[in-house]
This record gives C-alpha cells, structure tokens and sequence, in this order.
C-alpha cells in the first residue's frame, strides 16, 4: 500500500497561548479519524506534553522566539501525528521514566520531571524522536479503528 499524503502542515508560534489551540486540532484530527474518546485524550496528552516542553525548554528558557510545525498523515490504518521544531537538539526518550515506586508515590513526595515523558509513551502506541536537518522531530503512533 502507498503512502498516504499528509495533511497540510499547521504552524504554531511557540507559545504557550498555542497549546490550547493545539490540543483543538488534535482532537479534532483523532475525531475525524474516528478514534475512541479515551485514544484520542491519550494522544492528545501526549502531544500536549512534548509540545509544552518544546514551548517551554527549547524556546523560553533559551530566549528564543519561533514557530513549531504539526503534521498528520492517515497511512496503512495508523494516524502518526510528528512536531517539528528548530530549537536546540533535545531526545525526550533520554529522560528516566518514573519507576512504579516513583508512581506510586504522594506527588508531594516524588522526583521532579519525567512525569510528562511517561504520559506521552502511555498515550501512544508508538512515540520517537529524531534529528534532521537541525530540527527536532517528535513522532505520535495510534492505531486506528478497523475500517477507518
């Protein structure tokens, strides 16, 4: 089976003010693709977390200013949803998930960060990273329904 084509590109101004407006056409995008209620707010989260962090991390606290892009694509049953940015080279799989102990633990009482990597391998059936051409690419996997 060939390829699908991907969706036109979205661009976001990396911004916090953008992640409401991410998480729309995430939602939107996972609906349409008829994914349950409960996969589409996993891959949402999902997104929403790496998104954040490339907000927050790779332009913020780095003093930089820029866009982020968001790419859809339908192919052989699976929706793959992929940020693109060009702030500074950062692998969120190189983050130490919480252990079940860590997990299990009062919030009050756990280690700072890896939390929202975690949900984001939750959220998805697949999730990877790569650097090309000087741009982070975050990739999201869902299967999708039979028939869609």
């Amino acid at each position: 089976m060939e390829p699908a084509e991907p969706m036109a590109p979205r661009h976001f101004p990396a911004t916090l003010q953008s992640l409401g407006p991410l998480r729309a056409f995430v939602k939107e995008t996972a609906a349409a693709c008829g994914l349950e209620p409960r996969a589409a707010y996993g891959l949402m989260l999902a997104v929403d977390e790496i998104a954040t962090n490339i907000v927050t991390h790779g332009f913020q606290e780095a003093g930089l200013t820029g866009d982020f892009t968001v790419l859809c694509q339908v192919d052989a049953g699976r929706l793959r949803i992929v940020l693109e940015d060009e702030a500074a080279a950062f692998d969120p799989r190189s983050r130490e998930l919480p252990t079940e102990e860590e997990l299990a633990r009062p919030l009050e009482d756990r280690s700072a960060g890896g939390l929202g990597i975690f949900l984001t391998v939750q959220g998805v059936d697949r999730f990877d990273y790569q650097r090309r051409e000087g741009r982070n690419v975050n990739i999201f996997e869902l299967a999708l329904p039979s028939g869609t």
